[in-house]
Protein backbone atom coordinates (compact mmCIF):
# COMPACT_ATOMS: atom_id res chain seq x y z
CA UNK A 1 0.00 0.00 0.00
CA UNK A 2 1.29 3.45 -0.94
CA UNK A 3 1.83 6.76 0.96
CA UNK A 4 -1.96 7.36 2.74
CA UNK A 5 -3.56 9.82 0.71
CA UNK A 6 -5.10 10.83 3.98
CA UNK A 7 -1.79 11.51 6.13
CA UNK A 8 -0.67 13.75 3.35
CA UNK A 9 -3.91 15.53 3.08
CA UNK A 10 -4.11 16.30 6.17
CA UNK A 11 -0.69 17.31 6.69
CA UNK A 12 -1.35 19.56 3.36
CA UNK A 13 -4.74 21.26 4.21
CA UNK A 14 -3.07 22.32 7.77
CA UNK A 15 -0.03 23.71 6.40
CA UNK A 16 2.41 21.61 8.59
CA UNK A 17 5.56 21.01 7.31
CA UNK A 18 7.05 17.52 6.56
CA UNK A 19 9.61 15.17 4.80
CA UNK A 20 8.36 12.21 3.38
CA UNK A 21 10.84 9.31 2.72
CA UNK A 22 10.50 6.30 0.82
CA UNK A 23 13.48 3.25 2.31
CA UNK A 24 13.09 -0.88 1.79
CA UNK A 25 10.33 -3.02 3.51
CA UNK A 26 10.73 -2.51 7.25
CA UNK A 27 8.43 -4.28 9.39
CA UNK A 28 9.06 -2.68 13.15
CA UNK A 29 9.88 0.08 14.19
CA UNK A 30 13.33 -0.13 14.72
CA UNK A 31 13.44 -1.64 11.42
CA UNK A 32 12.49 1.78 10.31
CA UNK A 33 14.83 3.24 12.54
CA UNK A 34 17.43 1.39 10.83
CA UNK A 35 16.36 2.02 7.16
CA UNK A 36 15.94 5.72 8.26
CA UNK A 37 19.36 5.96 9.66
CA UNK A 38 17.81 7.15 13.10
CA UNK A 39 18.23 6.30 16.83
CA UNK A 40 15.12 4.22 17.73
CA UNK A 41 14.02 6.85 20.44
CA UNK A 42 13.21 9.17 17.34
CA UNK A 43 10.58 6.82 15.47
CA UNK A 44 7.24 6.24 16.95
CA UNK A 45 5.09 2.92 16.51
CA UNK A 46 1.66 2.49 17.27
CA UNK A 47 -0.05 0.24 19.31
CA UNK A 48 -4.11 0.28 18.94
CA UNK A 49 -5.29 -1.47 22.94
CA UNK A 50 -9.02 -2.28 23.25
CA UNK A 51 -10.39 -0.52 26.66
CA UNK A 52 -13.35 0.22 28.79
CA UNK A 53 -14.16 3.16 26.17
CA UNK A 54 -13.35 1.41 23.27
CA UNK A 55 -10.31 1.56 21.13
CA UNK A 56 -7.08 3.94 22.28
CA UNK A 57 -3.73 4.52 20.57
CA UNK A 58 -1.08 4.48 22.29
CA UNK A 59 2.38 6.12 20.53
CA UNK A 60 6.06 5.27 21.83
CA UNK A 61 9.13 5.19 20.40
CA UNK A 62 10.68 2.32 19.18
CA UNK A 63 13.31 1.72 22.15
CA UNK A 64 10.03 1.51 24.39
CA UNK A 65 7.30 -0.97 25.47
CA UNK A 66 3.90 0.02 26.25
CA UNK A 67 3.56 -0.84 29.81
CA UNK A 68 -0.62 -2.27 29.75
CA UNK A 69 -0.82 -1.37 33.86
CA UNK A 70 0.54 1.90 33.14
CA UNK A 71 -1.94 2.77 31.03
CA UNK A 72 -4.78 1.55 32.89
CA UNK A 73 -3.53 3.33 36.09
CA UNK A 74 -3.06 6.94 33.95
CA UNK A 75 -6.15 6.39 32.84
CA UNK A 76 -8.56 4.81 35.32
CA UNK A 77 -9.56 1.54 32.70
CA UNK A 78 -9.97 -1.61 34.70
CA UNK A 79 -10.11 -3.51 31.40
CA UNK A 80 -7.10 -2.88 28.39
CA UNK A 81 -5.78 -5.10 25.81
CA UNK A 82 -3.82 -5.13 22.95
CA UNK A 83 -6.31 -4.94 19.75
CA UNK A 84 -5.75 -8.24 17.63
CA UNK A 85 -4.73 -7.88 14.05
CA UNK A 86 -8.18 -8.78 12.62
CA UNK A 87 -9.53 -5.48 14.78
CA UNK A 88 -6.49 -3.14 13.32
CA UNK A 89 -7.09 -4.26 10.09
CA UNK A 90 -10.93 -3.15 10.25
CA UNK A 91 -10.19 0.25 11.99
CA UNK A 92 -7.11 1.16 9.54
CA UNK A 93 -8.03 -0.14 6.24
CA UNK A 94 -6.01 1.81 4.36
CA UNK A 95 -3.16 1.05 6.03
CA UNK A 96 -0.32 -1.97 5.67
CA UNK A 97 -1.23 -3.77 8.84
CA UNK A 98 1.50 -2.70 11.54
CA UNK A 99 1.56 0.77 9.67
CA UNK A 100 -0.80 2.97 10.90
CA UNK A 101 0.14 6.51 11.38
CA UNK A 102 -0.21 8.37 14.83
CA UNK A 103 -3.35 10.25 13.81
CA UNK A 104 -6.10 8.64 15.75
CA UNK A 105 -8.01 11.75 15.38
CA UNK A 106 -7.96 10.73 11.40
CA UNK A 107 -9.77 7.36 12.74
CA UNK A 108 -11.87 8.67 15.76
CA UNK A 109 -10.00 7.79 18.32
CA UNK A 110 -8.31 9.69 21.12
CA UNK A 111 -4.36 9.18 21.50
CA UNK A 112 -1.73 8.79 24.17
CA UNK A 113 1.96 9.65 23.83
CA UNK A 114 4.30 8.65 26.09
CA UNK A 115 6.38 11.39 27.70
CA UNK A 116 9.56 10.04 26.44
CA UNK A 117 8.46 10.47 22.32
CA UNK A 118 7.64 14.78 23.92
CA UNK A 119 11.41 15.49 24.39
CA UNK A 120 12.78 15.30 21.07
CA UNK A 121 12.12 18.36 18.64
CA UNK A 122 11.42 15.97 15.37
CA UNK A 123 10.06 12.13 15.23
CA UNK A 124 9.38 9.79 12.59
CA UNK A 125 6.26 7.33 11.43
CA UNK A 126 5.02 5.12 8.91
CA UNK A 127 2.79 6.74 6.80
CA UNK A 128 0.18 3.72 6.07
CA UNK A 129 2.40 1.51 4.69
CA UNK A 130 6.03 -0.48 5.58
CA UNK A 131 8.23 1.65 3.04
CA UNK A 132 6.72 5.20 3.70
CA UNK A 133 8.20 7.47 6.78
CA UNK A 134 7.04 10.95 7.68
CA UNK A 135 9.47 13.25 9.58
CA UNK A 136 7.84 16.08 11.45
CA UNK A 137 8.37 18.28 14.45
CA UNK A 138 6.91 17.25 17.57
CA UNK A 139 5.14 20.69 18.26
CA UNK A 140 3.48 20.16 14.92
CA UNK A 141 1.93 16.67 15.84
CA UNK A 142 1.10 18.17 18.83
CA UNK A 143 -0.96 20.94 17.46
CA UNK A 144 -2.58 18.91 14.88
CA UNK A 145 -3.65 15.50 17.02
CA UNK A 146 -3.51 17.11 20.42
CA UNK A 147 -2.82 13.85 22.45
CA UNK A 148 -2.35 13.23 26.11
CA UNK A 149 1.34 12.91 26.95
CA UNK A 150 1.71 10.45 29.87
CA UNK A 151 4.45 8.46 30.93
CA UNK A 152 3.33 5.05 29.58
CA UNK A 153 6.01 2.60 28.66
CA UNK A 154 9.30 1.62 29.90
CA UNK A 155 12.69 1.47 27.80
CA UNK A 156 13.88 -2.31 26.52
CA UNK A 157 16.13 -4.01 27.50
CA UNK A 158 17.96 -4.70 24.51
CA UNK A 159 17.75 -0.91 23.13
CA UNK A 160 20.40 -0.74 26.16
CA UNK A 161 23.53 1.78 24.65
CA UNK A 162 21.97 2.91 21.91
Amino acid sequence: MPFSNRVKDFLEVNQVPFKHTVHPLAYTAREVASAEHLPPRDVAKVVIVSADSGYQMVVLPANRALDLSELRTHLGMSHARLATEEEIGRLFPDCDLGAMPPFGNLYQMPVYVDSALALDDWFAFNAGSHTDVIHMRFKDYRWLVNPVVLPLARELEFSRGW
